[in-house]
């Protein structure tokens, strides 16, 4: 099996990995237990803060709307780590009791405005199918090949590109996701009775939140602290699942090929940034242990590539590679790597 490091210059390289990719799911087992004590604190380490700076927010709003801005952009990061913890509660791997964790998640999806049991079956899609080209379209990032791409007629191509466009992907995006799309339940989901009732139960929590925030702080409260910081969560968490699984030497295959395992492996990236950032996105970079083994718990994913330095190398990826990553827009199932529409029509010309 071969795993992906970078090189010294920055590019990416291919390595021997020492086992395959199935081989680590019985080492990973045995992180997968949470501590109950450790969770219930990283959950207050996180909200207790959010709470907080939220009131700070209003209350600077009575005499600076810069200033409670600015609070409310910083408490976007605390949102992406309650957003985090609300992930691993859909994997189960938060608490030992399944109820407690089903809660917790279901309570941070009011402020995530994230309808908990929709986005667990639609997450559980996507680790299911990560990887596999025959298995598009829930819980990914749209993505063609170059012979989709190139097959498709000229107002298709371009209603790619846009939906492609950073602007689109990382600023438009993340609004419609969260505002929008959320509220109800999508494509396969909306065979779902239990899909349903988390919906419309989260859109009445949050109807409710909503109400009270401009009730008692009017709708300066709601445009400049409420809605800023759900928009700024928003966009930092669309970024980071992109680039999570958009990186040029990523993995697909078709489903005949497929490996649930390797592509775990080798089609998620191990982000890698400052310890800060890292905390405030509760380890999520290091995304490839995390989808070999999902039932891990987010703070003992740094055991995992303290103790294993082959997954510590593997996949790396940092901030400044990562910018790169939005400009690649299509698979090429030939030289097994994404390539951006310019290095599309240089490999394979214009097309007619």
């Amino acid at each position: 099996m071969t795993i992906h490091t970078p090189d010294m210059g920055g590019a990416t390289m291919h390595t021997q990995s020492a086992r395959p990719a199935a081989a680590w799911v019985k080492i990973l087992a045995q992180y997968r237990e949470p501590n109950t004590a450790r969770s219930v604190f990283e959950v207050a380490v996180s909200l207790l803060p959010f709470l907080a700076i939220w009131a700070l927010a209003w209350w600077a709003l009575s005499f600076s709307a810069l200033l409670a801005f600015a609070l409310a952009a910083v408490n976007g990061l605390f949102l992406v780590r309650l957003f985090c913890i609300q992930h691993d509660c859909g994997h189960g791997a938060f608490f030992h009791n399944r109820f407690l964790s089903d809660w917790t998640g279901r309570l941070l999806g009011v402020l995530t405005l994230t309808p908990y049991d929709v986005w667990r079956k639609s997450h559980s899609m996507h680790h299911s199918a990560a990887g596999n080209l025959d298995r598009r379209g829930m819980g990914d990032v749209m993505t063609l090949t170059v012979s989709e791409y190139r097959a498709r007629s000229a107002f298709g191509r371009l209603k790619y590109r846009l939906y492609r466009n950073p602007f689109v992907l990382f600023v438009l995006g993340p609004a419609y996701l969260f505002f929008l799309e959320n509220r109800l339940p999508h494509g396969q989901l909306r065979k779902s009775w239990q899909c349903w009732t988390s919906a419309l139960a989260t859109n009445a929590a949050l109807a409710l939140l909503v109400l009270g925030v401009v009730y008692f702080g009017g709708l300066s409260l709601l445009f400049v602290v409420f809605i800023p910081t759900t928009l700024i969560a928003a966009t930092l968490g669309v970024w980071l699942f992109y680039v999570q699984h958009q990186f040029e030497n990523t993995h697909w295959d078709i489903a005949e090929n497929w490996s649930l395992h390797e592509a775990a492996l080798l089609g998620s990236s191990h982000y890698v940034m400052p310890a800060i950032l890292q905390w405030f996105t509760a380890n999520i970079g290091i995304h490839h242990v995390h989808h070999l083994y999902s039932r891990i718990p987010f703070y003992r994913l740094s055991e995992v590539i303290r103790d294993h330095a082959e997954l510590a190398q593997a996949q790396r990826l940092s901030i400044r590679e990562s910018i790169a990553c939005a400009r690649l827009h299509l698979w090429d199932e030939h030289q097994r790597k994404l390539l951006s529409f310019g290095q599309m029509r240089r490999a394979y010309g214009a097309i007619a």
